[in-house]
C-alpha cells in the first residue's frame, strides 16, 4: 500500500533492514543499517518485528508526506523531526495522519536516524534482504537512496489499532563528541610493532569527511607495521579495524567489501558499532581492549534492553468513529489513527478530534460534543 510520498530526499536517506546475510562467498556486502540497535528499537516502537525495514536517516533528513494514517517511530539520532510543525519526541511512537508532512532538522546529537512505520517499508527482498546497497544499485528502493518524487510502500493492511512500545528513558543513547571504543585484538595483531600497538591504544584519532557507509576513517598517529601492510586477502567482519601502508585505522562498516588485504589489528565489538555509526566528522575516538567475556557481556545488556523494551507496556493507537449531529441528521465520522488515553475520552478530546476532521467542515457543523460517542472500527 502506498504510504510516503518524497518531497526532499535529504542528503542520504536508504532503506535498511538487519542486512544480506549468506551472500559474501559471492561478493555480495552484508549492508544493512549501520546502527542496528537504533533500527531494532525503532521497529519495536512501532510494534514492528526487529528485522522490519526502515529508512536510514544521514546527517539531513528528508521530507515526507504521509499518504494514509500510520504510526511511526524514530530512533537514533536526534535532527529535531517535526509533523507538520510540531515536535515529534524521539524514542517514542506517535501517530501521523493521512496528508501530514514529517520534516527534519540539524542534528543535535549523532549521525544517523532511523524511521520506523507500522507494517515496515515495503521494498523488493533481494537475496533475503530490502536493505539498499547503492554502489550495487542492489535492494532497497531502486537499488538508490530516495529522492524527490518516489512514493513509498508499507507492508499490511490499513490497521485499526497499533500496540507501540516505551523505549526506556534512563537507556536512551547519549551521542557526545568522544567515543571510547572497545575492541578485541587480532586477527593480525602480530603485523604490528609494539610501539604501534602502544600508539593505538594511547592516541586519539579524529573522524575524518571521507567516512561513509563501507568505513569509519580515522586521522591522527599512524599505526606502524612490522613489515608490510599486505597479506593474503581474507574475510572482513563489521568492526574490522584494518591499517593500511598509510598506518591510518579504518574500521569497516556495512557496505565493506567482503574481503581485504590489510592487516586487521582489532576488531571493535558489536555493542559499540553503534556508536561509531553515530560518530560525526570531527569527533574524537579512542580504543580500549577488552576480553571476548566482557564484548559477550555488552551484547548481552544491549539485548536485554531491547527485551525490556518488548515487554513494556503498550502505548495504543486506535482508529476512532465519531457520531456527529448536525441538525437533526447523525453522520459516522471515521477519524485518523489516534493515541488512546488512559480512562475515559473527555470533551476537549471530542473537540480536538472534530477540529482534525478540517477546518472547514468543523466550521460548517453544529456538533453537539456531549452526543458525540466513540468507538472502535
Amino acid at each position: 500500500m502506498d504510504a510516503i510520498e518524497v518531497i526532499d530526499g535529504g542528503f542520504f536517506t536508504t532503506v535498511q533492514d538487519l542486512g544480506r546475510y549468506g551472500y559474501q562467498r559471492y561478493g555480495v556486502p552484508v549492508s544493512g543499517a549501520m546502527d542496528l540497535f537504533a533500527l531494532r528499537a525503532a521497529n519495536l516502537l512501532v510494534g514492528n518485528p526487529r528485522s522490519a525495514a526502515a529508512l536510514e536517516v544521514t546527517l539531513t533528513g528528508p521530507r515526507l508526506r504521509f499518504l494514509t494514517d500510520a504510526v511511526i517511530a524514530v530512533a537514533g539520532a536526534d535532527m529535531e523531526p517535526r509533523l507538520d510543525d510540531w515536535p515529534v519526541p524521539m524514542w517514542r511512537p506517535v501517530a501521523a495522519s493521512e496528508g501530514a508532512v514529517l520534516a527534519f532538522g540539524a542534528t543535535r546529537g549523532g549521525l544517523r536516524a532511523y524511521l520506523a512505520v507500522v507494517g515496515g517499508i515495503d521494498v523488493p527482498v533481494v537475496l533475503g534482504s530490502r536493505s539498499t546497497f547503492p554502489r550495487a544499485g542492489l535492494g532497497g528502493f531502486q537499488g538508490r537512496p530516495i529522492r524527490v518524487g518516489d512514493v513509498l510502500a508499507t507492508c499490511g493492511d490499513p490497521l485499526a489499532r497499533v500496540e507501540g512500545r516505551r523505549f526506556p528513558t534512563e537507556q536512551i543513547p547519549t551521542y557526545t563528541h568522544h567515543h571510547t571504543i572497545r575492541v578485541i585484538l587480532g586477527p593480525q595483531d602480530d603485523a604490528f610493532t609494539a610501539e604501534g600497538l602502544s600508539t593505538f591504544f594511547s592516541a586519539t584519532y579524529m573522524v575524518t569527511p571521507k567516512s561513509d557507509r563501507i568505513g569509519c576513517r580515522l586521522d591522527g598517529p599512524p599505526v606502524p607495521h612490522k613489515g608490510s601492510p599486505d597479506i593474503i586477502s581474507d574475510g572482513v567482519p563489521f568492526g574490522a579495524v584494518q591499517i593500511a601502508g598509510d598506518g591510518f585505522p579504518m574500521v569497516l562498516a556495512a557496505d565493506r567489501g567482503t574481503t581485504g588485504g590489510y592487516a586487521k589489528l582489532a576488531t571493535v565489538i558489536s555493542a559499540d558499532l553503534p556508536r561509531l555509526a553515530q560518530a560525526l566528522p570531527g569527533d574524537r575516538v579512542t580504543f580500549r581492549a577488552v576480553s571476548l567475556d566482557e564484548a559477550h557481556r555488552a551484547v548481552d545488556e544491549e539485548e536485554a534492553v531491547l527485551d525490556r523494551l518488548l515487554r513494556s507496556s503498550p502505548i495504543v493507537f486506535v482508529r476512532r468513529r465519531l457520531e456527529v449531529r448536525v441538525d437533526d441528521a447523525v453522520y459516522a465520522v471515521a477519524l485518523g489513527l489516534h493515541e488512546q488515553a488512559a480512562g475515559e475520552m473527555t470533551v476537549e478530546t471530542v473537540e480536538r478530534d472534530v477540529q482534525a476532521i478540517g477546518d472547514g467542515m468543523a466550521a460548517t457543523m453544529k456538533v453537539t460534543i456531549a452526543e458525540a460517542r466513540d468507538s472502535h472500527r
